[in-house]
């Protein structure tokens, strides 16, 4: 072979070799799977401190917390100590412990040593227990090199802690931590540390609760390495030994469970830092434990608690409901804060909001609480008593039924509907129509997620407009959050949908109602906090709620039974507002909230009537409203009246001389609205009658029919025993004296005097009653029986 020839094998052959080299060396660098772990983890939630409130094992039933990015610095000493000194000098594989493993297996003529490094037994983990045979170490060893290339040495311990086996379903040194000593691996003692560094050596056989003894033996064996190499000092090593194996497992906390249901659902596998604040929700949980027994003796068995802050709009506090009390199933797993149930009257500060917001209402403006019907809707008030007429805030604290229906008819269903649904309320998916006036007392579902962001909403909107020098956010109506993230307010506007000063007058209406027995002398304190609160009693006592509010937080309390069955005595202020107080009592105290002054003026007002005076009105009072108030109306209510010489009669130009005459402002209320007013109001002075000599006279309203009314519906009632009831006419004269004849169809029905009241029997059609008085006033009424009587939502 010539010289020529042989060089050109010799290329050729250094070609092959290149290309062999090339793709060994490809083969080594793809060799390693891009993801080495596609293992499901466990959902894992966290407090905004970093504590763990609460875990749910993964998929494939394994305790996998999701990976973490560091290593305790004592489990990692006693780890490297007892499975690779050298573990940061190698590069994956350490020769001189494959050397020293060969040997020994050689000798006992088995496998006693493995020799395997940590970088090794991850990817020994990562493969899944596959077989161990010499082939299988030596691509063990391939692998752990290529390993080394791609993560740091830190990346690698954190991977093998996240992954490695410590017995049973346990898998990761978080969750190990937690199932065997209860805590986070950061707070690990030695003795702890050394316990979980030997346990991934053989899960299987060394495991807490069995072979405790050798499980001892090991770890002692390494607090002793760590003692010699430097580690720790011979009193620790010493105190350390002192210190018991694991011997049960523990259970993870179930701070928050309820919270956890809705992080798995949502973010299912990860490890989520809520914004729950950890002594808080224990403080919290430890309360509803203790209402719990007393409302379980009525057979309640529910109960949610949702705190929030009113800045962040950020869940403090978050007890979905009780905890399950012996065997019986109670529905405790369902979470009620994010249930949908009937509001019962939490809505109403909402419309006496908004109605301000309109300036259709001034705080005092009487509210008629009259017998009414309403296109055959009858609502009663709670205590089945009616007070004629009442101030708007006094309806709102005491909350009244009758006035809301009546405030919600005059505001309009469609636009009070509207302004729901912009406030937060998701559940309104129907149209206004479906609730009707219903929708002021119930006739709507909510959740307390929901409408605990409503009233947060509305006290940021305070709190915003004196924080941002009198001007709003455009996002101003946020939704709760569990997650700790901050909200980014935009647009600062001097324009919002619902004014400061709105919120400011219904919140100050809010701070006057009756607050429980427990509570009823919060105002002879002077650390008591001001709480701007609510509450409501669905129909059938199904549903008690308390929601309460101040610059800081919104509390909101759910009290009721799960299936929905109701049960006597079931009240917002009996179950849920005791509830609620205990909880703003561990909350730290709040300053009230500031009054806007610039959206307020001080305007004059009729002090019996609450209107804006009127030239008539004689006792005035200067008070705060709302800009938008001063379109409302003048007071309506007052009059000139015209009186004889004794102050006993009224007179007019045909019986008396002017000059003669006595000039009087007089507060006057519609009849129907006077006979029951001036039952609860004795200062109340009806009108004087006119002199018998006196003719002209011009009696507007001397009578007016409280039921039923005019063209109304009536659903007669039927008796227990199957018989068709009899229905009771009411009717209201301004002259408590005056005789009133009645006439139904024409047909003469009785009189009364003083107390007009008849209990008749009309058949199923259309009728006409007539009354007449003494002085030859008559009222004139239509009205239909349609067929028995239906019931309604009761508040």
């Amino acid at each position: 072979m010539n010289i020529k020839n042989f060089t050109y094998c010799n290329s050729k052959k250094c070609r092959i070799l290149l290309l062999a080299f090339f793709l060994l060396c490809v083969g080594f660098w793809f060799s390693l799977p891009k993801q080495l772990f596609n293992d499901p983890s466990s959902t894992i939630l966290y407090s905004s401190e970093q504590k763990l409130l609460g875990a749910r094992i993964a998929d494939d039933g394994q305790w996998r917390f999701p990976e973490s990015k560091s290593v305790p610095l004592k489990f990692e000493k006693s780890l490297l100590a007892f499975e690779d000194q050298y573990f940061y000098s190698h590069p994956g594989v350490n020769p001189v412990s494959i050397g020293r493993a060969f040997m020994q297996n050689m000798k006992a003529g088995k496998v006693v040593s493995g020799g395997s490094t940590i970088s090794m037994q991850l990817i020994r983990i990562s493969q899944k227990g596959k077989s161990r045979t010499v082939l299988r170490k030596i691509q063990e060893m391939i692998l752990a090199t290529r390993l080394e290339i791609r993560y740091a040495k830190k990346e690698i311990l954190a991977l093998y802690a996240s992954h490695a086996p410590f017995g049973g379903n346990v898998v990761g040194l978080e969750a190990a931590a937690w199932r065997f000593f209860g805590r986070t691996p950061d707070e690990l003692s030695w003795a702890e540390a050394a316990t979980l560094a030997v346990l991934p050596n053989a899960p299987s056989l060394i495991y807490p609760g069995k072979n405790s003894e050798r499980l001892l033996k090991k770890r002692n064996n390494l607090l002793d390495k760590l003692y010699r190499i430097g580690e720790i000092d011979s009193t620790t090593c010493e105190l350390a030994k002192l210190e018991d194996v694991p011997r049960e497992i523990h259970r993870l906390p179930r701070i928050a469970p309820h919270l956890l249901d809705q992080v798995h659902k949502r973010k299912k596998g990860e490890r989520v830092t809520s914004s729950l604040q950890f002594d808080l929700q224990n403080r919290v949980n430890e309360i509803v434990k203790r209402h719990q027994k007393n409302i379980e003796a009525n057979q309640i068995y529910n109960m949610a608690v949702l705190v929030v802050d009113t800045k962040t709009r950020e869940a403090l506090a978050y007890v979905g409901n009780t905890e399950k009390n012996g065997d019986v199933n109670h529905g405790n797993q369902v979470d009620i804060i994010r249930s949908l149930r009937s509001t019962g009257s939490v809505l109403k500060p909402f419309l006496y909001a908004s109605m301000l917001n309109e300036g259709e209402l001034l705080p005092n403006t009487l509210v008629p609480d009259i017998p009414t019907q309403i296109a055959g809707y009858s609502p009663k008030n709670f205590d089945l008593r009616y007070n004629g007429a009442v101030p708007a805030q006094k309806a709102l604290a005491r909350s009244l039924n009758v006035p809301a229906v009546r405030m919600l008819r005059d505001y309009g269903v469609e636009r009070f509907h509207f302004f729901l649904q912009k406030m937060g309320m998701k559940s309104l998916n129907r149209p206004a129509s479906h609730y009707g006036l219903s929708l002021i007392l119930g006739g709507a579902e909510g959740s307390l997620w929901d409408i605990c962001g409503m009233y947060a909403s509305m006290a940021g909107i305070l709190n915003h407009y004196n924080w941002n020098d009198a001007s709003y956010y455009s996002n101003e109506f946020q939704t709760i959050r569990y997650t700790n993230d901050s909200i980014e307010w935009k647009n600062p506007d001097s324009q919002a949908f619902l004014k400061a000063s709105s919120v400011y007058q219904t919140f100050e209406a809010l701070l006057e109602v009756n607050r429980p027995d427990g509570e009823s002398g919060w105002k002879s304190f002077s650390s008591s906090q001001k709480i701007a609160w609510k509450t409501g009693t669905s129909f059938g006592f199904r549903d008690a709620w308390s929601i309460g509010v101040n610059t800081n937080y919104v509390v909101g309390v759910w009290v009721g039974n799960a299936d929905g069955e109701g049960r006597p005595g079931l009240t917002g202020v009996g179950a849920a507002a005791p509830v609620m107080f205990d909880v703003f009592d561990v909350l730290p105290a709040s300053e009230w909230f500031e009054q806007p002054i610039d959206e307020m003026e001080m305007v004059p007002i009729c002090r019996n009537s609450g209107h804006r005076a009127s030239r008539w009105c004689d006792q005035v009072d200067t008070l705060w409203i709302g800009k938008t108030g001063l379109a409302s109306n003048v007071c309506p209510y007052h009059k000139q009246v015209h009186l004889d010489a004794t102050g006993q009669y009224r007179v007019n130009s045909e019986c008396e001389k002017v000059g003669n005459m006595i000039h009087r402002s007089w507060f006057v209320l519609p009849p129907a609205i006077e006979w029951y007013y001036k039952k609860r109001n004795p200062l109340y002075r009806p009108l004087p009658p006119y002199r018998d000599d006196c003719t002209g006279v011009d009696e507007n309203q001397a009578m007016e029919l409280i039921y039923p009314k005019s063209n109304d519906r009536i659903f007669i009632p039927i008796e227990l025993n199957g018989t068709r009831g009899k229905v009771v006419f009411e009717l209201a004269h301004h002259n408590p004296d005056a005789n009133v004849y009645w006439h139904l169809n024409g047909e003469f029905m009785g009189t009364t005097c003083g107390n007009h009241q008849q209990e008749l029997d009309p058949g199923e059609g259309k009728h006409v009653i007539t009354f007449v008085d003494d002085e030859g006033n008559s009222l004139v009424k239509q009205f239909e029986v349609v067929g028995k009587q239906q019931h309604q939502i009761n508040d």
